[in-house]
């Protein structure tokens, strides 16, 4: 029997503010375990709830890059489970009347599987025939804290989390395979961060997603009984997981066993899951309206003034550049893969117009050199008036392609100027037609059986000769000079 799969994800994201979502306490990741904790986040008796301004911002300005509607009444709830990292034993969250529903976003087709990219990260191709994955609701919650297993014999528990403020995003389950899965979550980080609403790390926490994942016969509309799947640190594990529970639900219902609705750790050493817990519904939780916290009603002004913020999002940014730059697909896709990459480019551009030339020496020299470092491209030495003056000094024929490639690495390592790096190590080209002419000549004289070989029509003689020329001027000849005089005095022997 064939099988469909149904996957529906539900996603964490921190955002970014410098406080918590109901108190002053910092959000700054790393510090000492309990030391960013007030009476309000450890759920002390008597505190009251204050929202954050900022972070009901960046939740709406989110809503809206999503496809989302922005409820004019949003309402606070409590949901009440007993763990020891929740402090109050109940976390603060919405449940009936989210902050946002209905939104969706467009999943276009990835780069083909093995294709060399320059940058490890998913560079979205956006291409007509994309699939439109829905977003339920997108709430603002807060988060946890966290525990410290230390062996069998005991946990410590750090509360520096409790009262992060995260928006969880829910997805329509209409995710077709773990593959999909792993596109739509990369889609989503990379629209979360052009928005610059957060910084979507997974290794600090800054994202995080569960997974509901079920098995149906082919055709069949009812849905199959679904598990959960968490503890996944990657969007490469997401889809790992998915790939194994996928798989192992299928063998049982091949067996005539029943799957067990329930929560499921993935175990990355072991490349499985394994049982956790039975599986909560909403009632197990006994949400009912927090009473500490008026609902939120935001005017039609303050919305529309954040509609306004959100800014030009990959999709829209990248057809721009194929447009209005004349680049191709990938060439475009790669540029606008990180918002950061995007405006270097643009940068550029304005002072240096020719976009394809520039695009070039990015992709192909910075991104990898970068790379080689390890660093950001907010991080990088050749800044974009770096990489300008760079380019001109090549337009202007005062420096070859090659010494320029040589200058960029002289750049990275000492954070000096392409101009003051050609002029302190005397890289200009020369210009001296009468000293480059004897250069040329004397080429000549000591490769008589190569100017043999070319009078006997052999070509690719004169290419050695223009190196051996090349070689003398330590590359600080211009070749299609060399090229040219080399041809007229070989025509005079």
């Amino acid at each position: 029997m064939k099988y469909e799969t149904v996957i529906g994800l539900e996603v964490h994201v921190q955002l970014l503010t410098d406080s918590k979502l109901f108190c002053n306490c910092s959000t700054k990741f790393g510090e000492e375990p309990n030391s960013q904790v007030c009476p309000i986040c450890l759920g002390m008796p008597g505190v009251l709830p204050v929202i954050n301004e900022k972070a009901v911002r960046l939740a709406v300005k989110s809503a809206f890059a999503l496809n989302c509607k922005v409820s004019k009444f949003a309402r606070f709830a409590r949901k009440n489970y007993f763990y020891p990292d929740l402090p109050k034993n109940y976390q603060i969250s919405q449940f009936e009347e989210p902050l946002a529903t209905d939104g969706y976003i467009n999943l276009h087709p990835h780069l083909s599987p093995g294709a060399s990219l320059p940058l490890r990260e998913y560079i979205p191709r956006i291409k007509e025939g994309g699939r439109k994955i829905r977003i339920k609701r997108a709430h603002l919650e807060e988060d946890a804290g966290k525990l410290l297993h230390e062996g069998e014999t005991y946990s410590l528990i750090d509360f520096n989390r409790c009262g992060i403020p995260l928006l969880e995003i829910v997805s329509q389950p209409e995710i077709e395979n773990p593959q999909e899965a792993e596109d739509y979550l990369n889609l989503l980080k990379l629209i979360l961060k052009y928005l610059e609403v957060s910084d979507c790390n997974m290794e600090e926490g800054s994202l995080r997603c569960d997974a509901n994942l079920s098995v149906r016969p082919e055709g069949k509309k009812e849905m199959g009984i679904k598990t959960e799947v968490k503890n996944m640190n990657s969007f490469k594990s997401v889809r790992k997981a998915l790939t194994y529970e996928r798989d192992r639900q299928i063998e049982l219902l091949e067996k005539g066993e029943r799957v067990s609705q329930e929560t499921r750790l993935w175990d990355e050493k072991s490349q499985i899951t394994l049982s956790m817990r039975s599986k909560e519904e909403s009632q197990d939780y006994r949400y009912f309206p927090e009473p500490d916290l008026i609902p939120l009603t935001p005017k039609e002004e303050w919305i529309r003034k954040i509609e306004k913020e959100v800014t030009e999002l990959p999709e829209a940014r990248k057809k721009r550049f194929i447009e209005s730059y004349h680049l191709s697909d990938y060439d475009a896709a790669v540029l606008t893969s990180q918002k950061p990459l995007a405006d270097y480019f643009e940068e550029v551009v304005k002072q240096f117009r020719k976009p394809k030339l520039v695009s070039n020496w990015i992709l192909t020299e910075l991104l990898g050199r970068l790379n080689s470092q390890h660093l950001t491209i907010s991080q990088s030495p050749l800044t974009p008036t770096y990489l300008t003056e760079l380019l001109q000094l090549i337009e202007d024929g005062k420096i070859s392609g090659k010494i320029g490639k040589g200058i960029l690495l002289k750049v990275f390592q000492t954070e000096k100027s392409p101009a003051s790096i050609v002029k302190e190590e005397g890289l200009t080209q020369i210009s001296s037609q009468t000293e480059l002419l004897r250069l040329v000549q004397e080429a000549i004289r000591e490769n008589p059986k190569t100017v043999s070989d070319y009078k006997k029509g052999k070509e690719r003689a004169l290419g050695f000769l223009v190196g051996m020329v090349m070689r003398k001027t330590k590359g600080r000849a211009n070749p299609v000079n060399v090229n040219k005089l080399l041809q007229e005095e070989l025509k005079k022997i």
